[in-house]
């Protein structure tokens, strides 16, 4: 799954935004910037010029640089080609959000009125949503999606386990989103909760799905080597 530079542009001109926003905001910036909120909505921690303007764009080249190539580096990498459009999704997702969050976190330290409940409700629940609809599309691989020691033993196990976890995550979105709307603490830690809950049970699904599946395998690099006294002959377990 080679990059071609017509994906690639969007995703590259946020980043390019975001460092020549930095620019031209530097000579006029506030000294304090708000870098973190409660869940009340309030700020509680204030930063420099440098992590109000720059950690943000850095963090955005680090993860693109990362999603860019952690198909060569994955055993799985065959498999990339075939949950390409998915994959792109999740890349365009992560650095369309750090480039949204930081304009509000520019607008903020302008003195505009920024409600960050409403934001991480919308903006977190919309990117849970559409990552719902793209997890049943991820094959097998070392990195991306739920990865679990019996999602990565049993093909069975992979594709219900995703397909669950689909749903969790349009749940959560949602839950995410309304909590949002609503803007209070309680619909915001209960979106999470719905998440979080969702997500011990699709692990516990993995496990099971594996168990009854006569096809799993155990995990590469678990089996005793041949040269361990009494590794001959083993097989495994069905």
């Amino acid at each position: 799954m080679k990059p071609h530079w017509k994906t690639e542009l969007p995703l590259l001109t946020l980043i390019a935004g975001m460092f020549v926003a930095a620019a031209l905001i530097w000579p006029h910036a506030p000294a304090r910037f708000p870098v973190h909120w409660g869940v009340d909505g309030e700020v509680n921690r204030y930063g420099g010029r440098f992590e109000g303007l720059l950690l943000l764009p850095l963090m955005a080249v680090v993860l693109y640089v990362l999603m860019l190539f952690l198909p060569r580096l994955d055993p799985g990498r065959l498999n990339y080609a075939r949950f390409s459009g998915a994959y792109y999704t999740i890349r365009s997702l992560v650095i369309a959000l750090l480039a949204i969050l930081y304009a509000v976190m520019i607008l903020a330290a302008k003195g505009a009125p920024v409600d960050m409940t409403r934001f991480v409700g919308l903006a977190i629940g919309a990117m849970f949503f559409v990552l719902g609809n793209v997890l049943g599309k991820i094959r097998p691989n070392w990195f991306v999606g739920v990865r679990t020691p019996w999602t990565l033993s049993s093909k069975r196990s992979w594709t219900r386990t995703h397909r669950l976890a689909g749903w969790v995550f349009v749940a959560g979105g949602v839950a995410l989103m309304a909590a949002g709307i609503i803007r209070t603490p309680f619909a915001m830690e209960t979106a999470f909760a719905i998440l979080a809950t969702g997500m011990v049970g699709a692990i516990v699904y993995s496990y099971l799905v594996w168990k009854s599946d006569p096809d799993r395998v155990p995990p590469a690099g678990t089996l005793p080597g041949n040269d361990e006294p009494g590794a001959e002959g083993i097989r495994p377990e069905r």
